[in-house]
């Protein structure tokens, strides 16, 4: 794998379930529904597992086509955004995997139909030009860059067969709306295009998940570091999805319960229009070193309301946060 490669991976899933996306029409799912093409967790086999149709397999595969054409899926993404990558999952797919592959893209305001989507009127773009796929195998595909948006996703496969799993990486781009009118927002959120840039160490949990929508669900939905066993402590930096005026700043250790920090400490700096450079970055304190409590949630706002692009959650001497939020209005 390519450095390019292994940095798109690390980009938002776009087409990530936990965030609306949707499997949304297939022109056929004979052997295994469309919906397993963005299952959260990695494919699985069987052995022995037959239903009424044939083979019990973990993802979407249609029939043996005898006619000429190709199937499709088209997937709704809820995430939209700049797609940087595509990961292409044949796992166990052996002898019924398709040949090639290609992706189309569109961009549609609202949530539009599927009568819609396979109609006539939307204009749908490469993405990503036919491709070979290996079988039962992890196809990863850089996508040449582009400033276009993308919303609805096209996956063709030729000229049928099976595919386990579809990941798309790439960079949020929200909805202009949902900065709109001085709104306060979580700048940190993922579904709003914040992003982990770096972090001392993630052995545990990594830190994305900190961005994610709603309550941790376990412990391992969220960022923990190993035991440190020396001086220091770990740190986490995040990109907000805008420069914005931050007003509040909440922290939320749930099922952290013998592993929490014992204090944290929350910094920014404002790297304006330019881009950020981590060894030239000027942090300031927001939240000066506080302690916290395991299995709970802290909320800081006695502070001057600070211009910034980026934080830095510090954490003593190390632990796990379940979830971190970053009120805050865009600056106009």
């Amino acid at each position: 794998m390519s450095d390019q490669t292994f940095e798109f991976t690390k980009l938002p899933n776009l087409a990530s379930e936990r965030f609306g996306s949707a499997v949304l029409a297939a022109n056929d799912e004979f052997f295994a529904p469309k919906e397993g093409l963005i299952k959260p967790n990695s494919p699985e086999w069987k052995d022995g597992l037959y239903t009424e149709r044939g083979k019990w397999m973990d993802g979407w595969e249609t029939r043996r086509r005898r006619e000429p054409g190709y199937d499709w899926a088209i997937i709704r993404l809820g995430l939209p955004g700049r797609v940087h990558g595509v990961v292409i999952d044949t796992s166990f797919f052996t002898g019924n995997y398709p040949e090639r592959a290609s992706i189309d893209a569109c961009a549609v305001a609202g949530v539009p139909s599927t009568d819609a989507l396979t109609g006539n009127d939307v204009e749908w773009w490469p993405l990503l030009s036919p491709v070979d796929l290996r079988g039962n195998s992890t196809n990863v595909f850089v996508v040449e860059p582009t400033d276009r948006r993308v919303t609805h996703l096209r996956l063709n496969i030729f000229p049928d067969g099976g595919v386990a799993r579809l990941r798309v990486h790439g960079i949020v781009e929200p909805d202009a709306h949902v900065f709109a009118g001085q709104r306060e927002v979580d700048l940190a959120a993922t579904e709003h295009g914040g992003f982990v840039v770096s972090c001392s160490d993630m052995h545990y949990g990594n830190p994305q998940n900190m961005l994610q929508p709603g309550r941790s669900t376990h412990m391992g939905d969220g960022w923990e570091t190993k035991r440190r066993r020396g001086p220091g402590h770990d740190w986490a930096v995040v990109r907000l999805a805008r420069r914005a005026k931050i007003e509040c700043i909440e922290l939320d250790f749930d099922h952290y319960k013998g592993n929490a920090p014992g204090r944290c400490m929350i910094e920014y700096c404002d790297a304006g229009t330019s881009s950020f450079d981590a060894e030239r970055a000027v942090w300031e304190t927001l939240v000066g070193e506080s302690p916290v409590q395991p299995h709970s949630r802290h909320a800081f706002r006695d502070f001057s309301p600070a211009s910034a692009t980026h934080v830095r959650l510090n954490i003593y001497p190390d632990g796990g946060v379940a979830r971190l939020r970053v009120l805050g209005r865009v600056d106009s």
